[in-house]
């Protein structure tokens, strides 16, 4: 059994959480949080993989900071994967970069935005890394069966799915806990996106707005119908960040969140 195999097992049967900033903003900001969010899940007992974008392909303008990039991003990625042994997730954008990413992540995510995409979802099956596929905002979560097809119809059926809410009118998102339901059904592990569930899109003009008081009660809730895993994203100074920082939650509140679903 390969590594990636047996953290997908693992995956399956404990309740994990996947965890970091939005975007990787700098090295030193990167390999801090993943230190402190290590010695939380430590300590609470919880498998942890650490998440950041190397390119927030999907910004609302042309002018918001968008990641260092390809390679800068996985050369930082890696470290944080050799230096405090985590596994890695991060996005995939466009099929030409899932060899490069394969080399470091140990799973893909695919966008709520592009998981429609064949060709996208034909690449990333094929690294043969655990494929993480964002539920689209516009899809009920039965209509996820399809993604999950392609992937598992292109020879790899390690599979997660991710509840991240749906759109309800414009500019807003509303989590309808059916949808996590129906996903299990499938008879793969889903996740529930706490902090992107609570994202009002493009509510700031230029970039999303939201309101992270309402995430610790979305992690209960998804709790409660039985999720594998959770996904936050975590900033020390969320105010600063330069990409999410409306719903992202405080490093400092973090260790309360995650003993309320422990």
């Amino acid at each position: 059994m390969t590594t990636i195999d047996k953290l997908y097992q693992q995956l399956k049967n404990e309740k994990f959480i996947i965890s970091g900033p939005c975007v990787i903003e700098n090295e030193s900001m990167i390999m801090e949080l993943a230190e402190s969010i290590k010695r939380l899940t430590e300590k609470l007992s919880f498998p942890y993989i650490f998440k950041a974008s190397f390119d927030k392909a999907n910004r609302t303008s042309l002018g918001s900071y968008r990641g260092p990039g390809l390679d800068e991003g996985l050369r930082i990625l890696q470290r944080v994967k050799s230096d405090f042994d985590l596994p890695i997730t991060t996005d995939i954008h466009e099929s030409s970069q899932a060899k490069a990413i394969a080399e470091v992540a140990d799973i893909i995510q695919v966008p709520a935005f592009l998981c429609r995409q064949t060709d996208l979802l034909i690449a990333t099956a094929k690294t043969d890394k655990i494929v993480n596929i964002k539920k689209a905002q516009f899809l009920d979560g039965r209509d996820m069966l399809h993604p999950l097809t392609k992937v598992k119809e292109s020879g790899n059926d390690k599979i997660m799915l991710t509840e991240r809410g749906s759109m309800f009118g414009l500019g807003n998102l509303v989590v309808d806990f059916r949808q996590i339901i129906d996903m299990k059904e499938f008879g793969y592990p889903v996740i529930m996106d706490v902090t992107h569930s609570t994202q009002k899109p493009s509510a700031l003009g230029g970039k999303s707005g939201g309101d992270r008081k309402y995430a610790p009660h979305m992690a209960m809730l998804a709790n409660a119908v039985g999720v594998n895993g959770f996904f936050f994203e975590v900033h020390k100074n969320p105010e600063e960040a330069l990409s999410d920082g409306p719903n992202m939650v405080y490093l400092k509140d973090f260790e309360e969140i995650l003993e309320s679903i422990r």
